[in-house]
């Protein structure tokens, strides 16, 4: 019994190598997007063509022809760079594939723009929220992002624009240069770069790599404090007002007991200064953080935090909950440090819309709200631990007797719902 194979092709340019051509010749079917079709004009006309999306149906229309000879696929640039290279693999396996790349889109791009690649971040829309994108591409010096034909350059500029605006933060403005490069390799190939607000003016061909690139300050001070560490932040390094902050000790404990994923969504119900949300958006960039606040004061302090530590994957919602839940995506993890008298209605739905083994935590100050907290979760179906914490601090300073003084702060209670 033959044993047929997938061709599969990287293109780069505007033309077919005459050794590609010549393994076209003996397919039996071509998997192609319209312009790789085009690219091909009358030669190999009697070789069955599919389009290479819908997806489902390309795949479905392959294996069939697959029974009968090889088939060959077209796809641009490396196609297991962000590409088709990687399904075709997971559904006909690697046994029965065989690749010939070309350059891929990235390594085109950086090669016009001549900047250095190995320290790039590589961003894809492709099933991307719009919070985390933006969170991806602010995060460092230089990322390149896989545009879409509904997240065009443009309209990427302008929402990053608009959130940044939104949270006053004009000197990343200042600092942010957009490049684009059109119809790589192609006859219509073309070069932009501007700033931000320059790009969401422009209208940029479908087919384009954008490159968003952070200028550093040449004279650049002293690194902020804790911007050297991903956790461990001091309360005197978090915006706050009157003293309302979960102080450093208890911060460590909740988020342990959280067991924050590496990706997914978590609510901070009450985030007063945002404390939690800011160490755990360090500890997992690529975590969707809701911070639901009512008062005005929290929000100042938060969106603070934000621009110092350029945490946007942060989202404030401002409102009371349990009201404003029903606008956000269930969570993963849920911690309630406020709860404003209404802790019944923020746990009930909080515990419904968790995800399977997901992690419910609320701070209880008041001995009533450590009571009352793990009756709600037993009977919303949670599995209950409870904690109490007692920390004493010893200052540096000696007192009249030669001993370190002592702060007793007062004890918290911790309690975990596990669904």
């Amino acid at each position: 019994m033959n044993r047929f194979e997938i061709l599969l092709f990287g293109i780069s340019g505007t033309k077919l190598e005459p050794k590609q051509l010549q393994r076209l010749k003996g397919c039996r079917a071509l998997v192609a997007s319209e312009r790789h079709h085009e690219l091909l004009g009358n030669k190999l006309k009697d070789i069955q063509r599919i389009a290479i999306t819908p997806i489902e149906e390309m795949i479905f229309e392959l294996a069939v022809a697959l029974q009968d000879g090889d088939v060959a696929v077209l796809a641009s640039g490396d196609p297991l760079f962000f590409g088709i290279g990687k399904i075709l693999i997971e559904r006909f396996g690697p046994e029965l594939i065989q690749i010939f790349p070309a350059l891929s889109a990235v390594q085109l791009a950086c090669a016009r723009f001549k900047v250095p690649w190995d320290d790039l971040t590589l961003v894809s829309l492709h099933g991307r929220a719009p919070e985390q994108l933006a969170s991806k591409m602010l995060s460092t010096p230089k990322v390149m992002v896989f545009t879409d034909p509904q997240r065009s350059p443009a309209r990427i500029a302008s929402d990053l624009l608009t959130l940044l605006k939104e949270h006053e933060d004009t000197e990343r403005i200042r600092r942010l240069r957009v490049r684009v490069a059109e119809n790589l390799g192609l006859r219509e190939e073309r070069l932009w770069q501007g700033t931000l607000e320059e790009a969401t003016q422009q209208i940029f061909a479908p087919l384009n790599m954008l490159l968003l690139e952070q200028e550093q300050p040449e004279d650049e001070e002293e690194p902020q404090a804790g911007t050297d560490c991903i956790f461990g932040l001091q309360e005197d390094e978090i915006s706050h007002a009157r003293g309302l902050i979960t102080k450093d000790e208890i911060r460590a404990v909740i988020l342990h007991r959280l067991r924050l994923p590496t990706e997914g969504v978590f609510w901070d119900v009450g985030g007063g200064s945002g404390s939690i949300s800011i160490e755990a958006a360090r500890l997992c960039p690529n975590l969707s953080v809701y911070i639901v606040e009512q008062k005005e004061e929290g929000w100042h302090n938060i969106r603070t935090n934000i621009v110092r530590y350029g945490l946007y994957n942060i989202i404030l919602v401002r409102g009371q909950a349990p009201d404003v839940f029903s606008k956000l995506p269930s969570p993963d993890r849920a911690f309630i440090g406020g709860s404003r008298g209404l802790l019944a209605e923020i746990i009930a739905p909080c515990a419904q819309r968790l995800a399977k083994g997901g992690r419910l935590i609320v701070s209880a100050v008041l001995q009533n709200t450590a009571e009352q907290t793990p009756l709600l979760m037993a009977a919303n179906g949670l599995e209950v631990d409870s904690r109490t914490i007692s920390i004493t601090r010893q200052q540096k300073e000696y007192g009249d007797d030669g001993q370190l003084s002592a702060l007793r702060l007062n004890p918290i209670t911790i309690i975990t719902g596990k669904k």
